[in-house]
């Protein structure tokens, strides 16, 4: 029996603490193609960056990330089962989600790409609506397995519409770097563009995917989904250096999105040239400037480490 939008619904992560510590705006940043894109940031308080406590949700939702909700569940209930009390068993598969962020080779927890990918999984649940078709951190951690190509492949049910969101996230510490991001974004995201069915066909038949998405996943792969629809999203993470100077919270927010409008008018336009005209509408860029990213991602790996 098809899912159906209520069903997706509830398979949408709880995303409300993290956003608590987000500000976003749509508008088109000078960006193509010419529509609403989203200019985001650490979210503000008076004149105070509320940068602690962004790092630290973002980290409460690693879990959520790596398991889905029927996945959790199994979990937890075997650990019950094997003796201990549902709050341990709660921690116990923090813990357990935290130990998938290691490389399996070094053991290092790979802080700069995890980041970036991480946001884009709580974006794509807020902003989109759509939940994880195939989930990548799975794939990445068992042995033997080739993790797929994007950082995101997501899906939502809109009336008749089946509505697949293909993920790429790039984040970048060098001091302003953004073109140099943006550009790297479009190419990526077209490669990922490129590549996806054969990379989802690859999962089809494993168990990286929710069991209610399965049908939808294998429809798609046979190329019998009706109506499909396929849209790009981009998140862009930047160091960036301009001075915002701090007398109110609306002023600091107003800046920071003048700043982002300013980093797109700068973009050269070639870069949108590469972009075929028809694919260009489904294009969505998130832009996120961070000032002393490295710190950032410093903070962010501490907590996953501890």
């Amino acid at each position: 029996m098809p899912i159906t939008e209520a069903e997706i619904d509830k398979l949408l992560s709880c995303t409300k603490m993290f956003m608590n510590h987000v500000h976003f705006v749509q508008q088109s940043f000078n960006l193509l193609p010419n529509k609403k894109h989203y200019g985001t940031c650490i979210n503000y308080l008076d004149l105070q960056e509320f940068r602690n406590e962004f790092c630290e949700e973002l980290v409460n939702t690693i879990s959520e990330w790596v398991y889905s909700q029927k996945k959790a569940t199994e979990v937890i209930d075997k650990m019950v089962i094997e003796g201990r009390s549902s709050q341990n068993a709660q921690n116990a598969i923090t813990t357990e989600a935290f130990k998938k962020f290691r490389s399996s080779s070094t053991g290092k927890i790979l802080a700069q790409g995890q980041f970036g990918e991480l946001l884009l999984f709580n974006f794509l649940q807020s902003f989109f609506k759509s939940v994880p078709l195939l989930r990548k951190m799975s794939i990445t951690t068992s042995v033997g397995m080739e993790r797929y190509g994007a950082d995101a492949i997501h899906y939502k049910l809109e009336g008749s519409k089946n509505l697949l969101f293909l993920g790429e996230a790039k984040t970048y510490i060098s001091k302003y770097k953004f073109s140099v991001a943006f550009e790297d974004a479009v190419d990526s995201i077209l490669n990922t563009y490129a590549e996806h069915r054969k990379e989802l066909g690859r999962y089809v038949y494993d168990s990286f995917i929710d069991d209610s998405l399965i049908q939808v996943a294998t429809d798609y792969k046979n190329g019998k989904l009706p109506n499909v629809e396929v849209h790009l999203v981009s998140v862009i993470t930047y160091c960036e250096n301009q001075k915002v100077e701090k007398k109110s919270e609306t002023q600091i927010k107003a800046d920071i999105i003048k700043i982002i409008e300013e980093r797109g008018k700068e973009l050269d336009r070639k870069i949108f040239d590469k972009i075929d005209k028809g694919l260009h509408p489904r294009f969505n860029y998130i832009i996120f400037p961070v000032w002393e990213l490295d710190s950032l991602l410093q903070q962010f790996q501490k907590l996953i480490g501890k």
